[in-house]
């Protein structure tokens, strides 16, 4: 189920693609991981995407739903775009499961 979103582990890092829709700026709604959806993990976020803060937001909501330090979360590939690759140091694809689905 999960082998077109988890793309490869190597050496401790595992590299997962993210589609992730912003919701316009309203407090009621809140950050969450909506499931597996075409391949990959679909996360809807309430930040903007202004220079860089729904990024930011992204990776902290990912840290804190995963236990883990936000520098063991890279973003590689979409900072300007709503898909994004990103990797995860010294988790297993198994951890990230968990963690988030």
């Amino acid at each position: 189920m999960f082998s077109r979103a988890f793309d490869s582990l190597r050496r401790g890092r595992v590299f997962i693609t993210l589609h992730v829709d912003l919701q316009e700026r309203d407090l009621r709604k809140i950050n969450k991981v909506v499931g597996e959806h075409s391949g990959t993990i679909k996360i809807k976020l309430r930040e903007p995407a202004v220079e860089g803060k729904a990024n930011a937001t992204l990776i902290t909501f990912l840290a804190e739903r995963l236990k883990v330090p936000v520098i063991t979360i890279v973003l590689l590939r979409g900072h300007k775009s709503r898909d994004k690759l990103v990797r995860f140091d010294g988790l297993s694809e198994e951890e990230l499961r968990r963690g988030l689905l």
